[in-house]
């Protein structure tokens, strides 16, 4: 049978449902009742005095699960809230963990794991609370961001926690029929991955730039499942070869991702981020004029976007990307076209799949592909630099930025403020020989 649940679990999930968090900078409050919280002395005299009720009936509802004895309960039926007076509710409550020890919910032989779901959200707050809850209740770390347009997370944690996370978000009525576990991409990992736990609500679910109301993540271009994208390229190579290709194989990521690690024969801008990329696009209209366009990205969610905004433009033959990213790819065909290691946004900055290594050390041109942090307290870029020129010294993403490390007071980051970012053109723009425009006429 499944343990009941206590007074004092029940206190402390109902207060920890009522904490929102709206961005990455706000502090944690809590609503309840149309009222905030700011103190958490204060929500819980709240609870205490104005929620007895509610309490005494999630206890009621968890012994019945108990009584019932249904081998499902043993591991993770979520919780049904009662309503508030407030109609703030959660849809679903918490998976019980009651069984399990506090050594085996924060191993850290574990997992990160990335994914997304774009669904229609009603109340990206409400979702935004939940969310937050769940993770700290399984001892997760990472980042989840909500929106009206769906939800997107890296979160890792035990394999225990992991796998609970995963059963709970397919159980949840708002993903049930969206959601599959095929579309939760894994690799080894942990919490520690992550310095710390970060859930809001943002406009996009990606940072594109662009209001998913005008491009709309339901206007993208055809998924291609790993093997059907391998035999494109397989096909774009041989065809690129003899000179014959009608295809653009192309790397929808930031410019220090595919410098580590991207597919064979790819066109690869060289931006600093995802909301230059309808920028890109605008700018090189022509070079994808009456082209089959070939995307990609780490796990699918940019192309989702990235792939409605270039087929908005009209001027492609075909769109098609990658389902699941590079990271779906890589499970697969771990030795096949794509090259290098694969860029992740958290303390690991990169994970191996083949022995290849296609970048260099930036000052002695070494081949290395391990990223550190910019030394200089004024910059937060990343860089390649290799073990022995790192023991010179030279640990800066550039020789001037190596100079104002001994400049700048220390504690003061002005992130992004760097010379060679400033000296790359913002969005570049690549060149269409003409004779191929002049072929296409």
């Amino acid at each position: 049978k499944r343990p009941s649940l206590t007074a004092s679990q029940a206190f402390s999930l109902f207060v920890r449902g009522k904490e929102v968090c709206v961005g990455t900078a706000e502090a944690s409050r809590w609503q309840c009742c149309g009222q905030a919280f700011r103190e958490r002395a204060a929500v819980h005299r709240h609870v205490a005095t104005q929620h007895a009720r509610e309490l005494h009936l999630v206890q009621q509802q968890q012994q019945q699960l108990c009584n019932d004895n249904e081998e499902a309960a043993a591991r993770s039926i979520p919780l049904q809230w009662p309503h508030c007076d407030d109609g703030a509710e959660l849809a679903r409550g918490l998976p019980d963990t009651s069984a399990l020890s506090h050594e085996v919910l924060t191993s850290k032989e574990g997992e990160v794991l990335l994914y997304y779901c774009y669904c229609e959200v009603e109340d990206p707050e409400k979702l935004c609370a939940w969310q937050k809850a769940l993770c700290q209740h399984l001892h997760l770390t990472g980042k989840v961001r909500v929106a009206s347009e769906g939800i997107n997370g890296t979160v890792g944690g035990s394999k225990v926690a992991t796998n609970l996370y995963i059963e709970v978000m397919l159980s949840q009525p708002l993903f049930k029929d969206i959601l599959c576990r095929d579309d939760f991409k894994s690799s080894t990992g942990g919490a520690h991955c992550f310095p710390d736990l970060r859930v809001g609500v943002f406009e996009e679910i990606v940072p594109m730039g662009i209001d998913p109301k005008k491009v709309s993540y339901k206007e993208t271009g055809i998924h291609l499942s790993p093997q059907e994208f391998h035999r494109e390229v397989e096909q774009h190579l041989s065809q690129a070869s003899q000179g014959q290709s009608d295809t653009i194989l192309l790397d929808c990521r930031n410019f220090y991702e595919s410098k580590i690690g991207h597919f064979q024969g790819c066109l690869a801008p060289d931006i600093r981020k995802f909301s230059y990329f309808p920028s890109y696009v605008d700018e090189n209209l022509e070079l994808f004029r009456n082209k089959r366009v070939l995307m990609y990205c780490t796990g699918g969610i940019r192309c989702e976007r990235g792939s409605a905004y270039l087929r908005s433009k009209a001027v492609c033959r075909e769109v098609y990307q990658l389902k699941g990213g590079i990271h779906k790819y890589l499970e697969e065909f771990p030795d096949g076209f794509y090259r290098g290691k694969l860029f992740v946004f958290d303390d690991r900055y990169a994970i191996c799949s083949n022995e290849d290594i296609i970048s260099a050390c930036r000052y002695c041109g070494a081949l290395w592909d391990q990223y550190k942090l910019c030394s200089s307290q004024h910059c937060r870029q990343l860089v390649l630099t290799c073990p022995s020129c790192r023991e010179k010294g030279l640990t800066a993403c550039c020789p001037p930025c190596q100079e104002k490390e001994l400049e700048v007071s220390s504690g003061q980051a002005l992130k992004e403020e760097c010379d060679c970012t400033r000296r790359r053109p913002r969005v570049p723009i690549e060149r269409v020989s003409q004779s191929t425009l002049d072929a296409e006429k």
